[in-house]
């Protein structure tokens, strides 16, 4: 899908990329003093500090994703948060560098971001699929394949290799990263004044099928009403605890309400289920009982 940015956000984002070149570089002491103040005794202007300087991380990472036709601000403000999840969970006693630590924050933001609007439809969600999404375009380049033209055989083993996936999954990726989303409501063609979901089927029950549902429903709500005034007291019982309730009552339990064994009562169930099927196999047989309003 192509995103544009507007005049306005545009001139925005340029002013937040040029104040972020500017920020002052951190040595790694002062960076460890800075994430130490932090964590240890929450202080705000410590982490504004660090996370400031670092504002040029996500706009350097930010870059990398301009292709997929996404704003640069919404992928600035993604790795932002990424970069803030990245300070609220930093250990600077594990003794790595928190550039190193957030670019990885960053970049999984950014790449949720671009999973979730590169198109309407859901591109990747396990993690081969989605490494598959981000690497396949490098690894065409790689095999000499970054024409355009369709995968071969041996580049998409190639790349089902390294990656670890199936080769219907590569050749399916590499479908999707070469076609763009279509809407429904564009026209067919220049001339034409029909769109694309004209042609559309509409799958939906037409209404004499509606009608004839709803009154088979209600033949059979009446004829199992019938088949039930047939049965016992104790059988209609049985029947509506273990057959018609969302969560039925066990044997167990049924057996202590009425005084009898489990044993009973599944013979009892059995019986009454019988009667049930034979009673309702004589309305279905009757042609007055199909065409019966039940007054």
């Amino acid at each position: 899908m192509a995103h544009i940015d507007d005049p306005q956000t545009q001139k925005a984002n340029l002013t937040f990329i040029k104040a972020s070149m500017k920020e002052p570089l951190l040595t790694r002491d002062h960076e460890f003093d800075l994430a130490q103040r932090w964590r240890s005794a929450g202080d705000t202007a410590a982490l504004h500090e660090l996370v400031r300087a670092y504002t040029r991380l996500v706009v350097s990472i930010a870059a990398r994703f301009r292709h997929y036709g996404l704003p640069v601000g919404d992928l600035v403000q993604e790795g932002n948060v990424g970069l803030m999840q990245a300070a609220a969970r930093f250990e600077p006693d594990r003794g790595v560098r928190f550039s190193t630590y957030a670019a990885w924050w960053i970049r999984s933001a950014m790449q949720d971001y671009v999973l979730r609007n590169w198109s309407i439809v859901r591109t990747g969600t396990t993690a081969a699929q989605k490494s598959l999404f981000f690497n396949l375009r490098r690894l065409r380049a790689r095999i000499e394949e970054s024409s355009g033209a369709p995968l071969t055989d041996a580049g998409r083993r190639k790349i089902a290799s390294e990656l670890h996936v199936e080769l219907a999954e590569v050749e399916l990726m590499d479908m999707r990263l070469g076609a763009a989303d279509q809407s429904l409501n564009a026209p067919v063609g220049d001339s034409s004044e029909d769109d694309w979901q004209d042609f559309l089927p509409d799958r939906r029950p037409n209404p004499e099928e509606v009608v004839t549902s709803t009154r088979d429903g209600e033949i059979r709500s009446r004829w199992l009403a019938e088949a039930m005034g047939e049965l016992s007291s104790r059988e209609r019982a049985i029947i509506r605890q273990r057959r018609l309730q969302e969560e039925g009552a066990t044997l167990e339990e049924l057996g202590r309400e009425l005084g009898v064994s489990k044993e009973r009562v599944r013979q009892l169930e059995h019986r009454a289920l019988v009667k049930l099927r034979q009673s309702i196999r004589k309305r279905t047989e009757s042609p007055a009982d199909l065409f019966s309003d039940g007054g």
